[in-house]
């Protein structure tokens, strides 16, 4: 965490991952971030990965260092209190994150009316507020086709990786502090809209991907694991280590070539196709076969000799491991490194919990905030938000509109 939006105050109203990426971006650069929650949870509280007594990881990285209140949203004035969160007064307030629908109660006219200068961050599947999650929009925009061996051609390749879902809330988490200063200076709100499916077309076609399908007529094959444009796969050891080798610059290029020792291979190659793979990626994609025999060959070493090599020439390479492999020997994951921090979680578990993951070079990372329980400032934001006496809070807590962490234990 960074204090760099201390003073600012977001309320979201989301699940899932990319609207809660969202605040959680700016919760970790200093906002002050208040989810209201469904009394009991909502459709992601319980959601996998889980711990051995049942509490979610995957909602406790997700809603780090954030507030919770629980609201019963059934009830009118559980409606009216979500409502009144979003638009109470204050410089720094007035940023709502959220992935309800377009419509209904916390649409952003009806909020605005209370709340001229809301900024409201909006993630939607589809822009014409069709239904879609990261998954649907990724087999639609022909992803999974082109992932995968190439001896399969027909059969779609699906990712664990919710790219959509992250690049859609880093989008917003931008939009909303490109809203804000703009609303500094001019007093205006906005509704800003993030379709998921717009964030991967786009990405699509400023990767290029658009203009090489509709410019060609065909589609990219599959080619298993190697990189497409350039060389690069997994080659496999003496010793029975998977190395991912890749050379895209053509520094990285003469470092693989000096690394191996086949600078002769290499230059008869060239010799007999007239090429010259020194300063054209493309080229050594094209003769990627007749390359990887050579560095095929060259690898048949033992991993700790060939890496060592690998690495005093300035080669670029990676080794194939599990995550318990990564999170035992990468340093990022190490409780003793600068980014993750051992947490004692409402889970029961103490497990490495990221910060955030940019440095501000001169400023202290701050240790993450476990994530909240359910309704667990349920007290503290009715009383210092909307400056509700405590007679009120306690005839709400009564009436089941909110609820604290007691009644969730």
């Amino acid at each position: 965490m960074y204090g760099l939006l201390h003073g600012v105050r977001v309320i979201e109203g989301a699940s899932f991952i990319a609207a809660p990426y969202c605040a959680l971006s700016l919760a970790q650069l200093g906002a002050e971030v208040i989810r209201f929650d469904a009394v009991g949870g909502g459709p992601d509280f319980h959601r996998w990965p889980r711990s051995p007594g049942g509490g979610s990881f995957y909602w406790e990285g997700l809603n780090k260092s954030k507030k919770s209140i629980a609201i019963n949203l059934a009830d009118p004035r559980g409606c009216e209190l979500a409502a009144a969160l979003v638009t109470a007064p204050g410089e720094g307030g007035g940023i709502f994150v959220t992935n309800y629908p377009v419509a209904g109660f916390l649409s952003h006219d009806r909020l605005a009316a209370r709340r001229p200068d809301l900024i409201t961050a909006r993630i939607m599947g589809h822009a014409d507020g069709g239904n879609a999650v990261d998954y649907t929009v990724n087999c639609a925009m022909g992803v999974p086709m082109m992932t995968g061996p190439a001896e399969k051609p027909n059969d779609p390749v699906n990712h664990v990786l919710p790219a959509w879902d992250l690049l859609a809330g880093s989008t917003a988490a931008t939009s909303v502090l490109a809203a804000l200063i703009n609303r500094r200076a001019t007093g205006l709100g906005q509704e800003i809209r993030v379709p998921l499916s717009d964030i991967a077309a786009a990405t699509l076609g400023t990767l290029g991907q658009v203009a090489e399908v509709v410019v060609s007529g065909r589609d990219r094959p599959k080619i298993g694991n190697d990189l497409f444009g350039a060389f690069g796969r997994d080659f496999v050891t003496a010793d029975g280590q998977r190395l991912m080798i890749v050379a895209i610059t053509s520094r990285q290029w003469s470092g693989l070539v000096e690394a191996l020792a086949i600078q002769a291979g290499v230059a008869a190659l060239e010799a007999e196709l007239g090429v010259s793979f020194a300063q054209d990626e493309g080229l050594r994609y094209e003769h990627r076969d007749r390359l990887g025999a050579l560095v095929e060959y060259a690898v048949l070493n033992s991993a700790a000799r060939l890496t060592a090599r690998l690495d005093e020439a300035g080669a670029c390479w990676g080794p194939y491991r599990t995550l318990s492999e990564a999170v035992a020997k990468e340093k990022p994951f190490l409780p003793e490194g600068e980014l993750f921090t051992d947490v004692d979680h409402v889970c029961g578990h103490t497990y490495p919990t990221p910060g955030y993951p940019a440095t501000f070079r001169g400023l202290l990372r701050q240790t993450p905030v476990r994530a909240p329980k359910l309704g667990e400032h349920t007290e503290e934001v009715l009383a210092g938000v909307l400056s509700l006496p405590s007679h009120e809070i306690a005839a709400l807590h009564d009436r089941g509109v909110v609820q604290s962490p007691g009644a969730h234990a």
